[in-house]
C-alpha cells in the first residue's frame, strides 16, 4: 500500500502563490509536454478551481510529485507521454488539489478541508490515543501544524505541501497521526522522572484499537502455523542460526532453507492481512496496520514459537523478528 508521510521539508512540493488565468496559463509553469488539453483534464477531474487553485498552480504541483518520484517508474527510466499521463490520472486527484489548496491558505479549501477531514481527525486521534481527551488534543495539534501555525525561519509552513496523492489523503492524516503520537510519546517518556519509571503495565482497555487488533492478529497467525514453520522462524530470526545450520538439523539443503522461509514470510504477510481484514477493518486500513512499529506490538513471540530447542529468546530478538514478520 502507498501510503504518503509528512515530511519534515514540506517546502519540497511548494507553489506559486500569484493568480493567473487558467484560460491562457503562462507556458513555463505548465509541465512540460504535457498537452494543454490533458492538463485542463486532470485540473477539471481534480476540481481544484472549487478549492481556489488555479490551472498553473496545480499543473505545478503536478510537476512536483512526477519529478520526485519520477512519475512511478524506477530510477533513471525516462517515461513517455503515454506514462506520465496513466501516472497522473492514477492519483488521487481532487484530494491532491485540496490540500494543496490548503497549504497555499486558501479559505474555500480549508472549509471543504474542515467539513470532510475534522471529524475524522478527532476519531481517529481517539482511536490511536485511547483516549477522548488525548485524541482531541492530538487531532488540535495535528490541525494547527497543517494550518501552517507553526513557523519555519520566519515563514508559515503546511505539511500537506509535502502530500503527493499516491495515497489517500485520509490514510495520509492518519499515518501523520500516528507518527506525530509516537513522537509525542517518546519524548515525553524521555522526561518521565526515575520515580515514575516502575509504573504497572498498561491494560488492555489501554492499548489503542488498532494495536490491540494488529497485536490479536499476529497471534492468530503465529497460532496457525505448523510446528516446523515455527522452528524455522524461531531458528533463523531469534535464534540467528545460519541457514547451513539449520538445513543441517532438519537433514535438508541450505538452499531449501532459504526458499522455505523466503515462502514463509510472503504466505504470513497474506495471512496476517487476511486475519486484519477479518478483524473488521477495510483492506487498505489492514494494510497500512502492516506497518506499524513492532515495538507497540505486545506479544510474547517467546512462546508462541517455542519449538525452537537452541538458544534463548530475548526481546531484541523478538522485535526483530516481529519487523520481519510486518
Amino acid at each position: 500500500m502507498l501510503v504518503d508521510m509528512a515530511s519534515s521539508k514540506p517546502a519540497e512540493l511548494a507553489l506559486p502563490s500569484g493568480q493567473q488565468s487558467a484560460a491562457n496559463p503562462p507556458a513555463a509553469l505548465l509541465i512540460p509536454g504535457l498537452p494543454l488539453s490533458l492538463a485542463h483534464e486532470l485540473w477539471r477531474t481534480a476540481e481544484a478551481e472549487s478549492c481556489g487553485l488555479s490551472l498553473e498552480e496545480f499543473c505545478a504541483v503536478l510537476a512536483g510529485v512526477g519529478t520526485k518520484v519520477n512519475h512511478g517508474l524506477p530510477p533513471g527510466a525516462i517515461p513517455d507521454l503515454s506514462q506520465v499521463a496513466a501516472f497522473f490520472r492514477s492519483l488521487h486527484l481532487a484530494e491532491l488539489a485540496l490540500a494543496h489548496a490548503c497549504a497555499l491558505g486558501r479559505e474555500a479549501a480549508w472549509e471543504i478541508f474542515l467539513s470532510r477531514y475534522r471529524a475524522s481527525l478527532v476519531q481517529m486521534a481517539t482511536s490511536i490515543t485511547g483516549s477522548a481527551t488525548l485524541g482531541q488534543d492530538l487531532a488540535d495539534s495535528l490541525y494547527a501544524e497543517l494550518y501552517g501555525l507553526r513557523e519555519t525561519q520566519g515563514e508559515r509552513r503546511s505539511p500537506l505541501a509535502s502530500y503527493s496523492g499516491r495515497g489517500s489523503l485520509l490514510g495520509w492524516l492518519r499515518t501523520t497521526l500516528v507518527q506525530r503520537s509516537r513522537d509525542h510519546h517518546r519524548r515525553t517518556h524521555r522526561e518521565t522522572p526515575l520515580d515514575d519509571l516502575d509504573s504497572a503495565a498498561p491494560t488492555a482497555a489501554e492499548i489503542p484499537a488498532e494495536l490491540a487488533r494488529l497485536t490479536d492478529a499476529v497471534a492468530r497467525t503465529l497460532r496457525e502455523l505448523g510446528a516446523e514453520d515455527r522452528f524455522l522462524l524461531a531458528a533463523y530470526y531469534l535464534d540467528r542460526q545460519t541457514l547451513l545450520q539449520i538445513a543441517q538439523t532438519i537433514h535438508v539443503h541450505e538452499a531449501t532453507i532459504s526458499r522455505r522461509l523466503k515462502r514463509l514470510a510472503g504466505s504470513m504477510r497474506k495471512q496476517l492481512l487476511e486475519n486484519l481484514i477479518a478483524s473488521g477493518l477495510s483492506k487498505a486500513a489492514a494494510t497500512e496496520a502492516l506497518g506499524a512499529d513492532p515495538r507497540d506490538i505486545e506479544i510474547n513471540l517467546r512462546g508462541w514459537l517455542q519449538t525452537s530447542q537452541i538458544g534463548t529468546f530475548s526481546s531484541k530478538r523478538a522485535s526483530d523478528a516481529a519487523q520481519e514478520c510486518l
